[in-house]
């Protein structure tokens, strides 16, 4: 999503089981402090400007509720959101074991006509060793799992790693949006073939009505002054025979009745010798 003064934003949600610090996490990156006390959060929004790779960010952390009764209200979560960060305690194996389920419900949620993006933590790592218990190596091991993807252990009371997992996580969301941009591009061209075919169709379609129109009514033409259009040549064409002769018969008659007297015709007598 982008705003209106072209400041790209980003919505990171934080996933985790209850008491693993995600709280912490959000806090430290929006407020810059640690919170010491655990509070168990529903649903927490905060907002943070960052500057990502050299260019003006806009992060918004969606802090949830880890509890199993929030499940219903976690598919809505996960229905909106487009990047996660899966968090999980070093110092607790059952957490860390509900990663698989946390991305197995975004999974199932988005299917796949909805991408999204995901940034495994371990939190605490500020923790003693004696108190761990999930070793670095087998957080990269279920990072690489879940399709090698970025994974940090961090600690909210030192501040170590949070602003790189955040970061990460909205760098992640931000290639997302390039490929779907790109892949929208590429389909773009092959889609307005058919438009234009359409109204190249329409177009001929419209030039034959007019076409046909000035034939079947002439009339809406003649406001034309014909004296702008040059005279066609006339020829002159015979009588036919039977007219001719009705002619001649004709002049004759006349001659007779204009008094002159005809040319006689000179007979020789025949003479008889007895």
């Amino acid at each position: 999503m982008a705003r209106r003064d072209s400041t790209p934003l980003y919505k990171l949600t934080v996933l985790g089981d209850g008491g693993v610090g995600k709280t912490a996490l959000t806090i430290q990156l929006c407020l810059n402090h640690f919170v010491e006390t655990y509070d168990p959060t529903i649903e927490d929004s905060y907002r943070k400007q960052v500057v990502l790779d050299g260019q003006p960010a806009t992060l918004e952390v969606l802090d949830t509720a880890g509890q199993e009764e929030y499940t219903a209200l976690r598919d809505q979560w996960i229905r909106e959101g487009e990047c996660f960060l899966l968090v999980y305690s070093i110092t607790s194996r059952s957490s860390f074991s509900r990663i698989r389920s946390f991305y197995n419900q975004i999974q199932r949620v988005k299917e796949d006509d909805d991408p999204f993006s995901v940034v495994i933590v371990g939190n605490k790592s500020d923790r003693d060793s004696g108190e761990r218990e999930v070793s670095t190596q087998e957080g990269e091991a279920l990072a690489d799992e879940l399709g090698g993807v970025p994974f940090f252990e961090s600690s909210a009371k030192l501040n170590i790693n949070i602003e790189n997992a955040f970061f990460e996580c909205a760098r992640q969301c931000r290639k997302l949006r390039a490929k779907a941009a790109q892949e929208q591009q590429q389909q773009q061209p092959q889609s307005a073939l058919p438009q234009q075919a359409s109204q190249g169709s329409q177009q001929q379609q419209q030039q034959y009505s007019q076409d046909n129109s000035s034939l079947a009514y002439p009339d809406q033409y003649s406001s034309t002054p014909s004296s702008q259009y040059p005279a066609a040549p006339q020829t002159q064409q015979q009588p036919p025979a039977s007219l001719q002769q009705s002619q001649v018969k004709s002049t004759a008659n006349n001659t007779q009745s204009s008094g002159k007297p005809p040319k006689k015709k000179t007979r020789k007598d025949k003479c008889i010798i007895m």
